[in-house]
This record gives structure tokens, C-alpha cells and sequence, in this order.
């Protein structure tokens, strides 16, 4: 962005009472313009597709989709300055990934300081085009103390379909994408199946072959398929390559 542009903000909260407080610290910075506000995490999603904010002040703690699942959801797409009110995990994180933070309830001082990093980030990023921080990386660490993932969220533009683990049939890698199979359903993601397989529960989900990881609820039989190779039989009678490190693997499951 260039000088005298005005910095484009949304500001996501649950609570009425943050927006205001965000929303009134936000009017006393004239170089500032507040492009919308945001009740939950779906909103915001669909205001960085549609409107392309250039800075989120995001909550943490929202029902719905929390404000790791947005960063998840929207990458690299817009920086952000996050709001919480406790989640020491989630702080170290914020510092480990240059992510700044606001703690809840935080003074007019320290949002001004904030803001200030916002647009040298920015500015800094419209400059040499880089990006100050790994989301994939930052929503791994954090999520580390909280289990394995119970719900896999895939963006499609505006939209987030939400399909809860128990659902999928398997996971097969496509190029620098995963697709998620689930009931007839498929589902392309950004992302790799190593970290997809990190995020699983490892006793639901096992590895039967560098390209593919399978809800061991799924199997209906493993047979022999030629030498040293074998093919997993599924319920509904779909047949997946499974190598000899998967076998493996699975044989510990079984």
C-alpha cells in the first residue's frame, strides 16, 4: 500500500463490548478506515474474501470457529493483530511467530504500539512482498497442548465446509494439495498430508501409503495384491494402495 492510503481494518469479536473498545481506539487514528466488524469467525472469513482487509484484529476465544481456525483458514491472505483474554499457550506462540498480540483488557497505549507494528509489517510487506509469519506453523503450535483435531475445516472462496474426523473415509495427497474424501463427498485443501497426518489422531488415522491416510474404521480387509504389495478392500468396496511401511503400521492398529 502506498503513503497516504488509509489502512483498511476489520475487527472480529463476539463480544460487542471489544468491538466498541476496538472500534473507538480505531477512530482516533485518522489514517485508519474500519471496513467492517465481525460477530464470528464465518464472517470474517467471508469479509477477507470479499472485501480484503488489510489488517483483522481477531478474537481467540469465539464460538464456532475459534481465531486459530480463521488464521488457518485465510493464510497469508491478511496480517493479524490478535485480542485474547487468557490461552498462555497461544501467547507464545504469538512471539515465537512475530504475530503480535493484544491481552485482554489491554490500554489505549499498548493498541497504539500494536497498530504501529501493523504498519511497518505491512508497509514492509507491500515493499519487498514477503509475509512476517508461517499461519500453518503458528496454528500448529498452537494447537499442540489442545489434542488431535475433532473437525477439519476447508475454505471454498467465501464458504468453510466443516467436516467432523469421524466422517472421513481417507486423505490422499494431489500435487501441493490434499483431498479429503467423505461420504461420496471431496474436498480439496491447501496443504500437506504430513501435516494433516500430525494433526490426526494417530490410532484413527494410519498411513497406508505416501499418497494416502485412512480412517482405519474404514476397512473392510488388506489382501495381498502382488509381491510384497497389498491393497486395503474399504467398506464400500473402494481399493487403496497400501506399501510396505504402511502395512506395517497398520498391523499395529489391527
Amino acid at each position: 500500500m502506498g503513503h497516504g492510503e488509509k489502512l483498511r481494518v476489520a475487527i472480529v469479536d463476539d463480544e460487542p463490548l471489544a468491538r466498541a473498545i476496538v472500534r473507538e481506539y480505531l477512530g482516533r487514528h485518522p489514517g485508519v478506515e474500519i471496513i467492517a466488524e465481525c460477530g464470528n469467525g464465518f464472517e470474517a472469513v467471508k469479509v477477507v474474501s470479499e472485501l480484503a482487509p488489510d489488517l483483522l484484529f481477531l478474537d481467540v476465544q469465539m464460538p464456532k470457529l475459534s481465531g486459530f481456525e480463521v488464521l488457518e483458514l485465510i493464510g497469508r491472505e491478511v496480517p493479524v493483530i490478535f485480542t485474547t483474554a487468557y490461552d498462555e499457550f497461544a501467547i507464545r506462540a504469538f512471539e515465537v511467530h512475530a504475530i503480535d498480540y493484544l491481552l485482554k483488557p489491554f490500554s489505549e497505549a499498548r493498541f497504539a504500539e500494536a497498530l504501529s507494528r501493523a504498519w511497518e509489517r505491512i508497509r514492509a510487506r507491500s515493499e519487498d512482498g514477503a509475509g512476517a509469519v508461517n499461519p500453518a506453523e503458528l496454528v500448529a503450535d498452537a494447537r499442540r497442548s489442545s489434542g488431535p483435531l475433532e473437525r477439519v475445516l476447508i475454505r471454498d472462496g467465501p464458504q468453510v465446509h466443516v467436516v467432523p474426523v469421524d466422517r472421513i473415509d481417507y486423505i490422499e495427497a494431489q500435487d501441493d494439495y490434499v483431498c479429503f474424501k467423505t461420504e461420496g463427498k471431496q474436498y480439496l485443501k491447501d496443504q500437506t498430508l504430513a501435516a494433516v497426518e500430525a494433526s490426526l489422531d494417530p490410532n484413527r488415522f494410519v498411513r497406508i501409503h505416501r499418497s494416502y491416510l485412512l480412517n482405519i474404521d474404514r476397512i473392510a480387509r488388506v489382501e495381498l495384491y502382488a509381491k510384497d504389495s497389498r491393497v486395503a478392500i474399504l467398506r464400500d468396496g473402494r481399493r487403496l494402495p497400501v506399501s510396505r511401511a504402511g502395512y506395517a503400521r497398520l498391523q499395529k492398529l489391527l
